[in-house]
């Protein structure tokens, strides 16, 4: 991950700024760590008051985030070649993106697999690092977790209501005491990586704060500090489930360390270093259904992790002792994303090069598959938990859904306007949920699972 913050901040800038297309049309992204206010934006710069989008509005033409295309002087087929050609994808290692295309693997547009069921205006889901983005989560066909300036937010679409979990603006300490708890707490947070399984939630921040809550019970329980080192950030954090039962987490930091922690005992039970920062990481542990976020990513031997970071190079490791078993060939930038396939031997990663590779555990001489995105790097990858799809998540714009029972030959694509603070499939498979970040027009896009029987949302 990139190491100094002026230079990130400098490029956010221009990465987040939607190209001005004529002088009274254009979306522009928030700059990471901006905010005019903290009042949400209730009219476009068309002064057209923003509502809604349902699954019958879009039925009758109305576009899923509301944009009133036909008031602009560019139609939205021109806007997007416009944002083709225009998009700056981030890469550490020059020219990765058009080295890749050689070797991606065509596939068919068209897939209808999950459909727009809904476009929440009123649920900011928003962004601090450029390159983190695993923001929202879902426990359930109706409950998303995300990210909203300093609140850690709830959204039920079942009843409509968005409640703060938890607002890091202030001071946060834990209301438990536990060894190794960090009882002064943390004052302003900034999150950058979050993580919501079952009724556990944890939030990772820029200076390696780790801040843990059950959802069930008052206060945050546990809080901890993962490294004093200047480059501390946390990339990501996975629950999961020992063969024991017992609940534990790992979080992956920009100081080169992966560290384990029992949130039985609420301990540190394992720490690993390896010769670069690591983005990215899924545990293959226990035989929990629902180890990575609501996604499986479980092996059933339960042996390895497979690791991402700041080298083309991926590694897969033994879980137990941290060794390297083989490295991870073939990416040609740095990667940001990587997810298990529930059948315990096909997993995926997504890179800077535009592009996520499929594995074979079986066989690691060389990738399976090679999906090529439309913008930018691949950010976020989600399999649902009966393995039939994949999910890979562009930096903006662009969500692809795979077909990955029948080997990654069909593909859905979701096109929107925005950045993508994140992905996440609901634990049941019914929902997809999409958290875009644009000032104007950020919102939560939620996608239903096609079924025979989707007729039914016109009479709700």
């Amino acid at each position: 991950m990139s190491q100094h913050e002026g230079d990130e901040m400098d490029y956010a800038a221009d990465d987040y700024e939607m190209a001005e297309v004529d002088e009274d049309m254009y979306f522009r992204g928030r700059v990471v760590g901006y905010s005019e206010s903290d009042d949400d934006d209730e009219y476009d710069h068309l002064d057209n008051k923003i509502t809604d989008t349902s699954a019958a509005d879009a039925r009758k033409g109305k576009d899923i985030q509301g944009i009133p295309w036909e008031r602009l002087s560019i139609s939205r087929d021109k806007y997007r070649q416009t944002r083709l050609e225009q998009y700056k994808n981030y890469e550490n290692i020059q020219h990765s993106g058009k080295g890749s295309e050689k070797e991606c693997k065509p596939t068919k547009k068209g897939g209808a697999y999950y459909e727009f069921w809904r476009n929440t205006r009123s649920v900011k889901s928003t962004i601090l690092h450029f390159q983190l983005r695993n923001l929202v989560w879902s426990t359930s066909k109706h409950d998303v977790y995300l990210m909203s300036h300093f609140s850690i937010t709830h959204w039920s679409s079942l009843s409509c209501k968005k409640t703060e979990v938890l607002n890091v603006s202030g001071h946060v300490a834990p209301s438990e005491k536990h060894p190794g708890s960090l009882l002064e707490g943390f004052t302003q947070t900034q999150v950058s990586t979050l993580a919501v399984r079952d009724r556990l939630l944890i939030a990772g921040g820029f200076q390696g704060e780790l801040i843990c809550k059950y959802l069930d019970r008052p206060g945050v329980c546990f809080c901890s500090r993962t490294t004093y080192d200047d480059n501390a950030i946390t990339n990501a954090v996975e629950i999961y489930d020992t063969p024991s039962g017992a609940t534990h987490f790992m979080a992956s930091n920009n100081d080169c360390g992966i560290r384990d922690f029992d949130m039985e005992r609420f301990q540190l039970t394992r720490h690993f270093s390896f010769p670069w920062p690591v983005n990215r990481y899924h545990a293959i542990v226990g035989n929990d259904p629902h180890l990575t976020g609501g996604h499986t990513s479980l092996s059933p031997d339960g042996k390895f992790l497979v690791i991402v970071g700041d080298n083309p190079e991926g590694i897969l490791v033994d879980s137990q002792t941290g060794k390297t078993i083989t490295p991870l060939c073939g990416h040609l930038d740095f990667s940001f994303a990587s997810a298990w396939h529930p059948d315990g031997n096909i997993f995926a990663t997504g890179n800077q090069d535009k592009t996520c590779r499929i594995w074979d555990a079986r066989n690691l001489s060389k990738s399976v598959a090679v999906l090529k995105g439309n913008l930018g790097a691949i950010r976020s990858i989600r399999f649902t938990s009966d393995g039939r799809f994949m999910a890979m998540a562009e930096p903006a714009d662009f969500v692809h859904v795979y077909d990955a029972k029948n080997g990654y030959e069909m593909e859905q694509e979701i096109d929107f306007f925005g950045e993508i603070s994140g992905v996440s499939f609901s634990p049941d498979t019914e929902s997809l949920f999409i958290g875009v970040w644009d000032r104007t027009y950020g919102s939560l896009l939620q996608y239903n699972r096609r079924r025979n029987h989707s007729y039914l949302d016109s009479l709700l």
